[in-house]
């Protein structure tokens, strides 16, 4: 009597497998094909926002190659019919020189994230992880201080500079600028040390770390994202800032960046002088564009290195 072979559950297994990878990868196949129009959609979103922002600066750049009198032109030429450097020579020639502005820029700027970050740290961390006394009541009043106009401030600040002889100093222009950036920047420290997990912290203090330790080990690594955050809103919010420093810097060899700007836009007869204004613009971009290419890398690595740590 002839039975017939019974298949094993394995063997049954086995010869689906292939079955079951086709599958598979016809479901992957389908889920590209379906997915393709939405990439090309989002990649050609993508590139009518960069144009969109940075034809701007080609503009500028394209009109401080202009000799004046092109630059100037009604109708205006968009392109330029030859190469001119004349307009950053007279930038770069104007009064006190470039250098002196720029180095003006940078100490009142540098100045500025120093203290914003001596002052916010602390403060940030103090509100985010210690039992203050009515906490929230502080930090609701430091955010009300935004509301205010700072352009009220700078006269009673004058005065009070020139008394204590802060006026026409990198440092009372520092503080200026300072006082205008810090209530962002404690808030923007103290969201930081919130998020920052609390085993992290209680691992800290159980080895033994003090406060101060558990800042410098724990905290700052984890929150560095937001302290380059911080610089990077610091050292721009200072670099354009212009009316305080044409109040509190009246030395020509203590302007600042924007105020010489205003300064090089006078042409012949109250003209605007467009190729140098340009030149100027493309000039000043280029600090702010170095910092955050140096410092954009740290957003993405600062979490989890202060996590291993």
């Amino acid at each position: 009597m002839n039975t017939a072979p019974q298949s094993s559950p394995g063997a049954g297994l086995a010869s689906s497998a292939p079955a079951v990878r086709e599958a598979r990868s016809q479901r992957a196949a389908f889920r590209r094909t379906a997915a393709t129009p939405r990439l090309y959609l989002f990649a050609a979103l993508c590139v009518a926002i960069m144009a969109v922002m940075l034809f701007p600066i080609v503009m500028s750049l394209l009109a401080s190659l202009k000799t004046s009198a092109e630059a100037s032109a009604v109708p205006p030429h968009y392109f330029p019919s030859a190469l001119s450097f004349e307009n950053y020579v007279r930038v770069f020639h104007y009064q006190a020189g470039l250098p002196t502005y720029l180095f003006n820029s940078l100490a009142v700027a540098f100045l500025t994230i120093a203290l914003c970050l001596l002052l916010a740290v602390p403060a940030g961390y103090g509100l985010a992880c210690f039992p203050v006394p009515a906490k929230e009541a502080i930090f609701l009043v430091l955010l009300l201080s935004l509301m205010a106009p700072y352009q009220a401030l700078l006269t009673p600040l004058h005065r009070l500079f020139t008394t204590l002889g802060l006026a026409n100093t990198y440092l009372g222009l520092a503080i200026v600028h300072t006082v205008l950036q810090l209530p962002f920047s404690v808030y923007l420290m103290r969201n930081s040390f919130e998020a920052v997990p609390k085993e992290l912290a209680e691992a800290a203090v159980m080895d033994g770390a003090k406060s101060f330790q558990a800042l410098w080990w724990i905290f700052l690594p984890a929150s560095l994202p937001s302290i380059v955050t911080l610089t990077l809103f610091a050292f721009i919010a200072s670099w354009n800032e212009f009316i305080a420093a044409l109040i509190f810097m009246n030395r020509e060899t203590g302007f600042t960046m924007p105020v010489m700007l205003v300064g090089v836009r006078q042409g012949h007869f109250g003209a605007v002088d467009w190729g140098a204004v340009q030149a100027g613009v493309i000039i000043s971009i280029l600090p702010c564009l170095l910092i955050y290419l140096l410092l954009q890398k740290y957003y993405v690595s600062g979490f989890l290195n202060g996590a291993i740590k």
